[in-house]
């Protein structure tokens, strides 16, 4: 199979799958495209719970999730950078980013 057919076939999977999360730019908040994204993240796992989507469509949807759920984690990093900011914002430099405990990457 060609890459050309592959895309083709991905894309058809995207589409099938719901309505795709825009593109992150300067205009949407963090928590739209989160929201957003969180959307059609849960649409794409419910499609492949449901086992309808040949190898290739299944495979377009794993790699969109993948995307889907980067997205998510770095908008949750935006907001636990923000908050840490508003509690303490007389010193916004002493702000690290987020790490999470072993405990709650294991979860």
């Amino acid at each position: 199979m060609s890459k050309t057919s592959s895309a083709a076939q991905a894309a058809g999977a995207q589409a099938k799958a719901g309505k795709r999360a825009p593109p992150a730019s300067s205009t949407t908040s963090p928590v739209t495209d989160f929201e957003a994204c969180l959307a059609e993240l849960e649409t794409l796992v419910a499609r492949m719970e449901q086992g309808e989507l040949n190898l290739d469509d299944s495979l377009g949807a794993f790699e969109r999730g993948i995307t889907l759920f980067k997205r998510c984690q770095q908008a949750l990093d935006q907001a636990e950078l923000k908050v840490q900011q508003l509690l303490e914002p007389g010193d916004p430099d002493s702000a690290l980013p987020f790490q999470p405990d072993a405990d709650d990457r294991a979860g």
